[in-house]
């Protein structure tokens, strides 16, 4: 078949490669325009654009799947269009545009985080299991039939990108056994059952931790903002970010947001009990042990939040 790929970030590239090794033609790849990064600002390509690149697939960069986009996507007279996290909606004409119409591969297990984020939105939330799911785009926001998910347990101590990154690799396979089956026609899919959740695009106040809530939130909160937006706090009004932290189950009686040393240990009070912060980084410094940034300030009574 011919197939026209959206994406845009890098949990996008597996399944771009898996498709591109197929039997299966990549028409075009379709992703957003060339952004800034770094200090310097420097334009630089989609995770997507590079790799469609390297595999030699004409690239359609679009902020908007508007309709000069769909005329573009038309032209090429594609079979299906598949979509991996690109960054934006297909509406009608486009959404019919292909002769098998659009599928979407989504991380979580749907009808559960439907939205922008389910990955985070998941680990904060403190779930166990998760996955990925290759369901027919509708108009209606992650609502359309399933044919195909793929359950997966969630590590202890897993972040969000490297949760993303492990479902990404999931997901690939599990789309091409869904094109490869609307290709041969026996592809099946079944409406979503349950009650479904959203998972909204994260702001950076989702990422502030609240120390009045249980460690295990806390945990969980530090989990799922790794690395974007990113875990923070403040002390004496400066922002401290937190990469890394640990529960811990034998630590003196501390306060929320309450810092304190023990046997090597930087310890944080929460709601019920403590953590252990691994790494930070100080406002305008890089990524640091905790220890250190801890043994910097001098101070005996340090709370975070203030």
């Amino acid at each position: 078949m011919r197939l026209v790929f959206a994406g845009t970030p890098a949990p996008a590239v597996p399944a771009l490669r898996e498709l591109a090794e197929s039997r299966h033609q990549i028409a075009a790849v379709v992703t957003r325009p060339d952004a800034p990064l770094g200090r310097k600002r420097v334009l630089t390509p989609s995770p997507v654009a590079a790799a469609a690149e390297q595999i030699g697939a004409p690239v359609i960069k679009t902020t908007r799947l508007d309709a000069d986009a769909t005329e573009r996507i038309a032209a090429l007279e594609p079979d299906l269009g598949v979509i991996v996290a690109y960054g934006g909606l297909v509406r009608e004409p486009l959404l019919s545009t292909p002769a098998h119409g659009w599928i979407n591969l989504h991380f979580s297990l749907l009808p559960k985080w439907r939205g922008a984020a389910p990955v985070q939105h998941a680990l904060i939330a403190g779930d166990d299991v998760t996955g990925a799911a290759v369901f027919r785009l509708v108009a209606e926001l992650d609502a359309g039939d399933v044919f195909a998910d793929r359950r997966v347990r969630i590590e202890p101590g897993e972040t969000a990108g490297e949760l993303l990154s492990r479902l990404a690799d999931v997901g690939a396979g599990l789309l091409h056994e869904v094109v490869d089956a609307i290709a041969a026609g026996d592809a099946v899919a079944r409406a979503q059952t349950g009650e479904p959740t959203f998972a909204p695009k994260l702001t950076v106040d989702d990422g502030r931790i609240r120390w009045e809530e249980p460690a295990e939130r806390v945990l969980d909160r530090v989990r799922g903002t790794t690395p974007e937006p990113g875990a923070h706090t403040t002390v004496a009004g400066e922002r401290l970010k937190l990469h890394r932290v640990d529960l811990v189950d034998d630590a003196p009686p501390l306060a929320p947001g309450q810092v304190g040393w023990d046997r090597g240990r930087v310890l944080v009070g929460t709601g019920d009990g403590a953590i252990a912060l691994r790494e930070v980084q100080p406002a305008g410094r890089g990524v640091m042990p905790a220890p250190d940034w801890w043994r910097g300030r001098r101070q005996d009574d340090v709370r975070l939040g203030s």
